[in-house]
């Protein structure tokens, strides 16, 4: 009775062992092309992160400029100028 039961189950558990088989091939099969191009996306940049990076370089430029506008019309103001400041483009009139 036992022997009959077991060959009765014998076709399902071929199944899940084919099954099981069948995906580790599929996975194995797919990792080298998920591993290449994991890396051609960590060594190449699109254009919206090139945008992004020279969006922040513009930003970061215009706050230094004006960080250092502002102290020359300081100078001016209190009278320190350095010979390169030009006081009356920093003076209103």
């Amino acid at each position: 009775m036992r022997k009959l039961a077991l060959f009765a189950m014998l076709p399902l558990l071929s199944g899940c062992v084919v099954g099981t088989v069948a995906k580790t091939a599929f996975d194995v099969a797919t990792v080298p092309v998920k591993v290449a191009s994991a890396g051609v996306d960590a060594v190449t940049t699109s254009q919206a992160e090139a945008d992004q990076k020279r969006g922040r370089e513009l930003r970061k430029e215009e706050e230094r400029r004006g960080r250092e506008a502002r102290q020359m019309a300081d100078r001016c103001k209190q009278r320190r100028a350095l010979p390169t400041d030009i006081c009356s483009a920093a003076q209103p009139y």
